[in-house]
């Protein structure tokens, strides 16, 4: 539902070709710093590098890619917030931290809505549901992982690249559904997640597709099931679990830019336009596929709509599973 909203309004970007006079303009002085809620390694280095190197001497004299991790991307998030809005600090995170946490945190230190002037997403991507070498090898599809699970309570944990995450949520969702208990064990970020799983020391998780795919290509890890709505181009082989039965577990994301409230407009257009520029390289969108990852870039009043839309559409979805991250 996400991804099909968000193609729709990716559509309409031709109609903004007039912008990249814009993009000419005398680059920012001084460094720009991308900020990143999850530490190096997973898949927010697949945009923000490539992204970076292509911004630098354009953009700002300057691009960095700044790791902020922890507290499922708030820290980051926060330090954002405090940025001044001169441009030079942008915020990249998953759309959960600015469309689900609210709803799953009590307190708050930023307001997604007014703390921050979205600029684009860059990606849209999925997740799914990954089993390592901690599970018995002969489990290759969902059906026989809940009989393992119920038959294995204490060892029926499944992790997570952040609490109170979309991933999170998504195995929540499985858990009453299929009406089996699991323990969810969180992590900062989805590279020590990975870690874990590849080392057996966790059975399943639940990843973004582009961590993984490399590792269930090549055989070290299996796919049991993707979250979408269709199963995913890059594991086509694998089962939606919808098809699956679980017809409500329909959840994917997508990895959104940001600036401080009070940038200027100019700016954030110049950013938005230089992004939407670089996402058309072939090189960069076959680095992008390669990792599960779809290129996918809206002006910054759709994007603002997007992230409204989600705000509104997470916050039933958290008040009917009664979960709170603070609990």
């Amino acid at each position: 539902m996400l991804r099909r909203d968000l193609l729709k309004q990716g559509a309409a970007l031709a109609a903004f070709g007039g912008l990249a006079a814009g993009a000419r303009a005398q680059a920012l002085a001084g460094n720009a710093f991308i900020v990143s809620g999850f530490p190096p390694g997973g898949m927010g280095d697949y945009i923000s590098r490539p992204l970076a190197d292509k911004l630098r001497g354009k953009y700002a004299a300057n691009v960095l890619v700044d790791s902020r991790a922890g507290a499922g991307g708030r820290i980051a998030t926060e330090y954002v917030k405090r940025a001044a809005p001169d441009g030079l600090t942008i915020l990249q995170i998953p759309s959960g931290v600015m469309a689900l946490y609210p709803h799953t945190y009590k307190k708050l230190s930023y307001d997604p809505l007014t703390d921050f002037i979205p600029v684009t997403s860059t990606v849209s991507y999925q997740f799914v549901l990954t089993a390592g070498p901690g599970l018995p090898a002969d489990i290759r599809n969902v059906p026989d992982l809940l009989k393992w699970l119920k038959a294995n309570p204490s060892q029926a944990n499944y992790g997570v690249p952040a609490a109170g995450s979309a991933l999170h949520f998504a195995g929540m969702m499985l858990q009453k559904e299929a009406g089996v208990e699991m323990k969810a064990v969180p992590y900062k970020g989805g590279a020590p997640l990975l870690q874990d799983v590849m080392g057996g020391q966790i059975p399943i998780s639940f990843n973004v597709l582009g961590e993984v795919l490399p590792y269930i290509k090549g055989g070290k890890l299996r796919g049991l099931a993707v979250t979408s709505a269709q199963r995913s181009p890059f594991l086509p082989d694998v089962p939606t679990l919808v098809e699956l039965g679980y017809k409500d577990i329909v959840v994917q994301e997508y990895l959104g830019w940001f600036l401080p409230a009070k940038t200027p407009a100019e700016t954030v257009q110049r950013l938005n336009t230089l992004v939407r520029e670089f996402s058309q390289d072939p090189a960069y969108v076959k680095s992008l596929a390669d990792n599960g990852l779809v290129p996918l870039v809206q002006s910054p009043e759709e994007f603002a709509r997007i992230v409204r839309s989600d705000w509104n559409r997470w916050q039933p979805i958290v008040k009917a599973s009664g979960f709170s991250a603070e609990d």
